[in-house]
Formats: C-alpha cells, structure tokens, sequence
C-alpha cells in the first residue's frame, strides 16, 4: 500500500486535468461521511463546472465556466479517492463511479463504501524523561492525532510535528522525531503507534548579526526581536521577532533563524541571523467614500516611517465627513436619513492629527505614541463636539497575543446637545444653564482597554471569539473639570461556533455601566455625564429592530403653536423626539448564518434575535429598564471589503413614555412626564443596510 509519499505522487496536474471531452455538468460523491466533499474535490482532477453552466434553469443561456471530462484522469481518479482515504485510516474503502452521459454533457457520481476504519489503539512517545512531569504532559497534550481515532497518516506527521515545534519551545533548537513503531491489526482494525523524540542538548541564544539595513539602525532592529542573547531558545520568540520587523512597517522583507554557518549541533549557544530589506520609508494615502452614517467622507495621510534611523513613525492623517448633507440634491438623496438630525449632521465633521510613534519603548512588546489634534465629531440626533488637545498612548503586546492599551486625554472643547436632553437628565431648563453646559473646557480622561481575539478570520468569522474590556475615568485629579467626573465600563464577549458544513452560530453579551458623582446645577443635583460619554443603542450593530440610538430613554419637545388651549398636543408629527442615553447598558444578539442554496459562495442568509435595553440607573430621573427583543432576517453578499449586509428586523414596539417638553424663548417648560407619542411609520419591520457583520 502506498504512503503519503505515494499520494502526492498521484495528485492530478491542473494542465492535463481537463480535455477536449463533455462538459461536466454535475460533479456529487455519495457516501462520504468522514471526509468532507470539498477535501475530495481537492484531491482529483476532474473538476465540476461554474454554478451557472450546471444549474438547468440558467444553463442553456451559455453563462458560466465549463470544465470537460478528461477520461484518463478520470479513471485515476478511483485510484486517488481510493489511496486517499486509505491513508486517512479507511483500509477497505471502496469507490464506484456512476457516469450519465449525452452527445455533449456528463453527469458524474462518486458512490464511496467508506468501510470500517483502522483506529488508535495506543500512541506513546518515548525520549521525554529528561523533561519534568508537567512539561511531559505539556508536551504531548491535544495532539491532531489521539487513542480512539482512525488512523490518519497526515495527522500522525501533524502530530509529530506538532511535539518537534513544542521542544523547540523549550530550549531544545534540535530536537527532532522519529516513528519507531507502526502496527496495524487489521483483522481488529487497531493501529499501535510509537514516536520517538531525540532531545539534543539545551541551549540559549547566543550572538545577533543583522544584514541588509542601511537607512534603519542595526542596533534598532534588534530592539525589536524577541529573542535576545542569554535568553532560552524559544522557536516562538523567532516568529515573534519576525512579526515585529514586519509589523514596524520599516521592512518588505524580513527573516530570522538560527545562523547555520556558526552553529553545530550540541553547542550550548544558537546564534541567529536576521536578514532584512527595507522597505519605502514614506507613504502617502486617501480615500474616498459614502457611509449610512457619515454620507461622504474622505481621508489623506502622510507617514515618514524612520525618523531618527529608529523607527520612529510620524504621522499626518486628516478626515472629513457630513459632506453634501442637505446642500446637494444627489446628495440630499443619498443621506437622506441624516436630514433630520439638526445637531450633529449639518455641520462638516473634521479631525486632524499629528502624532509620533516610538515602537520597541522599553521592550520590543511596547509602542509609545503621543498625538495633537483638532477634531469636531457627532453622534446622530445626540451631540456635536468641538475639540482640540493632546493624547499619550502606551500599547503592549503580551505573549499570550492580549493587547493592553492604556491611554491619557487631555482637551479642549465644547459640546452641543440637545436642549432637552440637558434640561431631562442635567436639570439645566433654562437658556442660561444650557449655556454653561455647552462652554469649552478642559476635559481630561485616561483609558484602559485590554481584547483578546481568537477568530479565524478578521472579516468574517467562523470560528473563534472575541473578548474585551475597557475602562475610562474622568475627575479634577487628572486635570478634568467638575462638569466631567465619571468612571464608564464596558465589556463585550463574542463567540462563533461552526455547526456542520457552512453554518454558524454567532452570539453576542455587551454590557456598560457608569458611576457619576451628584453634581449641582442650576436646576437641582444630578449625576452629570457628558452627552458624549453616554450609552446609547439602536442600528445595525446591536439591536436592528431600532433606528440609531433610539433604543433607551427619549424625551420630547414641541412648541407653543402646536398645543391647544389645554395643553395637549394638536399635531404629533411635529412633536420632535431626541435620545439621552443611559447609564446602564445591556446588549446580546444570537445569529444562525446559513448558506444560500443559489449563489452559495456569494450569497449567505442569517437568522438572528437581538434583544437589549438602556436605561437610567438611580437619581430623580431614573428610568425602568425596559427589554426589547427584534427578530429578524438577512442576507450577506460576499465583497472584498467584508460582507455587505441586509438585514430586515421584526418590532411591533411603540416610542417609549418620556417627558413632553415647551420650548420658548429658549427657555424649557416640563408639561408631562409620560407622554408617549405614536411612531411615524405603522410598518412593524426595520431595514438596515450596512458592509460588515453586525459583530
């Protein structure tokens, strides 16, 4: 019986894959229940033809990739499907072939009797005594391959490897393994396999030498390895090391490994050798866009990478967005939505920022980065933010690959809100204590965020999860205002778990809450929190059933002209409705993502349940917090950019009970405090188009 080796010699040549012959018009394998159709297809060369040459209802209009059967890879075909699932562990498997043909089409049918497996009945590894107890079960824990298994080859050298590479993580840069023993029972279908591992000797790293810089400083460049001399050999610290040339952006290419030409095996020191190629030290960049909620945007940066010969990165990065709300007609068109929010969208939204980074600060872990900037940023229907200052940042990368980012704030601004939202939660009713809340001032905070991400893919995941935390803390002591005393949380968990071929579940728990001490202002005492640092919900990230922020309390304002002579409302539509946020957050989603049974690798659906609240906690205007659950339905359409996304949420819920509020004069007067308006829209669905998975 051949080997792996063997395999690979009978793995089909794409030039001779294909012929002249019938074009392939369904391509199935039946009975595989061990291995996944898409490994076999992997590993044979007749290949089946695009989705629109093989669907009958569109094929005959000529659309679509057509593959032909070529007879002679065909027929070794058997053979590979055959070899490959022997050496997955499946002795007496057994492939038949059904073909349909006709003057110009094929339709090929790969029936497989999979048989019984040959599987582990022992698999020990040998060498290990040097090595104390705890580090011996380090070394062989989780292997690929495990007692009970079928007895897979690949997974055997996965296995192999995966102790050869964990000895290397233990000071051992030789070690190497070996297969001692290999018995396969084949009437019992058992297998007792044996591994041995050759140790060598320990050693530590030993001298540095760098080759290929000459703009960026040598001694630089090794401040950013991992591996430093006197310490254990660790084949992690080399990859590590190698990351952190790439990721300084200084370098196109970059390798480090141990330095052969000086090393023999069984010295207790192991010199590595780093080559480098520098890379262009100056990058200019921009782009140009239109989002939901920025309409059109742009942006333009310009970085010099190797400031000093140390790897300094200075930075110039600009923004604009808000571009064209209500001022064009296309453009009115395309942000149509973001018409109605009178504070934070008629204005051009802006930042500017210079900062200066110093990676490897105090260890190749850190990175330094201190920044000035001017910026006006808004949230819809909430704020308007003016604001210039500075910031120090201090990133580190732990071993364990959990960033912690600790950062300082201090600034220079002002913000305009709602006036009802400042006369509901601030207790400032009247012009003047509006007035003094919208002043610049200094505002200070320092924040801590630590994530942990384990996912299989940046854009979208199948597997995996995400974990962060982050804390931000405002007061006099650090330089802030009395009008900015508060300490906000906020954490999030997501998880994603594959469930069969193509399907996901995806889940989701975020939570916030913030402390604020009583604050005296014009109208009374409140727990004060900046418009700013609030938590609002509602959109297509968190709860879709809800427009943007308007999940949570809300209060409302209307005018002297549209209240009849007993004060009730004589016109809703004109009753106007703003947010305020919370205090207290409580988010969590659950999505089943599915593929599309046309158009399957560009088309997904999902089914999700979004449920949350914002609410108030404690203090005159404390508010109950009130659980909204929205089902609901999507489609993903696959984009180089991450998918695009449709989603459809089901929410039969009326706008919350809130305050009814008089404007006049500038001056605001309380006339209800449950009143409740009727929703604008009797539809009970919510829309919301967005690129991205919602988490």
């Amino acid at each position: 019986m051949l080997g792996v080796s063997g395999f690979l010699a009978l793995l089909p040549r794409v030039a001779s894959a294909q012929g002249d012959g019938l074009v392939i018009r369904r391509l199935r394998f039946e009975g595989n229940r061990s291995i996944e159709t898409l490994a076999l297809e992997a590993a044979i060369a007749t290949t089946k033809s695009s989705v629109f040459a093989r669907n009958p209802l569109v094929s005959w209009l000529g659309l679509g990739e057509k593959r032909r059967l070529n007879e002679r890879e065909f027929r070794r075909d058997v053979a590979r499907i055959r070899l490959f699932y022997q050496i997955s562990g499946f002795l007496e498997v057994q492939v038949d072939t059904v073909v349909v043909r006709t003057d110009q089409d094929v339709y090929i049918t790969f029936k497989i009797t999979e048989g019984e497996p040959i599987r582990v009945r022992s698999l020990t590894v040998e060498g290990l005594d040097s090595l104390p107890p705890r580090e011996r079960e380090r070394v062989v824990e989780d292997l690929p391959l495990r007692v009970g298994m079928p007895y897979n080859r690949y997974l055997l050298l996965a296995a192999a490897d995966t102790i050869q590479i964990r000895l290397w993580n233990r000071g051992y840069p030789t070690a190497a393994m070996l297969l001692d023993r290999r018995d396969v029972d084949r009437a019992n279908h058992t297998a007792v396999l044996e591994l041995s591992a050759d140790l060598g000797a320990p050693a530590v790293i030993g001298s540095i030498k760098v080759e290929g810089t000459s703009a960026v400083d040598s001694s630089f460049t090794r401040s950013l390895l991992a591996a430093r001399p006197g310490r254990m050999f660790r084949y992690a610290d080399l990859y590590q090391s190698q990351l952190n040339l790439y990721q300084s952006g200084l370098f196109r290419y970059a390798t480090v490994g141990i330095d052969t030409t000086r090393f023999m095996i069984g010295d207790s020191e192991v010199p590595l050798l780093v080559r480098v190629q520098e890379g262009p030290l100056f990058r200019a960049r921009s782009s140009l866009g239109v989002a939901t909620n920025d309409c059109f945007r742009a942006t333009a940066g310009w970085t010099a990478r190797n400031v000093g010969r140390k790897g300094r990165q200075f930075d110039v990065f600009g923004k604009v967005s808000k571009l064209g709300v209500s001022t064009e007609p296309l453009a009115s068109t395309i942000c149509s939505g973001l018409e109605v929010d009178t504070i934070g969208s008629r204005q051009v939204n802006y930042g500017l920022t210079v900062s200066l980074r110093r990676p490897a600060f105090l260890s190749p872990a850190n990175a330094l980065t201190g920044s000035v900037f001017a910026e006006r940023r808004s949230e819809f229907s909430v704020y308007l933010r003016d604001d210039v200052g500075t910031s120090i940042t201090f990133h580190r990368e732990t071993g364990r690959g959990i960033p912690i980012t600790l950062s300082y704030r201090l600034s220079y601004g002002a913000t305009r809100a709602s006036p009802v939202s400042f006369c509901h939660f601030f207790l400032a009713c009247r012009a003047g204590d509006v007035d003094q809340l919208r002043q610049r001032r200094i505002n200070a905070s320092l924040t801590a965020n630590v994530s942990r991400q384990r996912v299989n893919n940046l854009l979208d995941p199948t597997r995996g999860s995400v974990v962060s935390l982050e804390g931000t803390f405002s007061s006099p002591v650090i330089g802030s205002t009395r009008f900015s005393q508060f300490t906000r949380l906020l954490a999030e968990g997501v998880s994603y778990r594959p469930l069969g071929s193509d399907v996901v579940v995806a889940g989701r728990l975020k939570g916030g809450l913030i402390f604020a001490p009583a604050l005296r202002l014009g109208g009374g005492t409140a727990n004060f929190v900046p418009p700013e640092h609030r938590f609002y919900a509602g959109g297509s990230n968190d709860v879709r059933g809800f427009d943007r922020n308007q999940l949570g309390p809300v209060v409302y304002v209307t005018d002297s002209a549209n209240l009849n002579s007993d004060s009730t409302v004589a016109d809703e539509n004109k009753v106007s409705v703003a947010p305020t946020g919370g205090n207290m957050l409580a988010i969590g989603n659950l999505e089943l993502r599915l593929p599309s049974p046309i158009f399957a690798s560009r088309l997904r659906w999902a089914l999700f349940v979004d449920a949350g609240a914002v609410w108030e906690r404690g203090g005159s205007f404390g508010s109950a917090a009130l659980l909204r659950v929205t089902p609901g339905l999507g489609f993903r359409f696959v984009t180089p950019l991450g998918p695009m996304r449709v989603d459809m949420a089901y929410s039969a819920y009326k706008l919350p009970r809130g305050a009814l509020y008089l404007a006049r004069g500038g001056d605001l007067t309380l006339l209800r405090n449950d009143y409740q308006r009727r929703s604008e829209s009797q539809f009970p669905f919510n829309f919301q188009l967005s690129i991205g998975q919602a988490f």
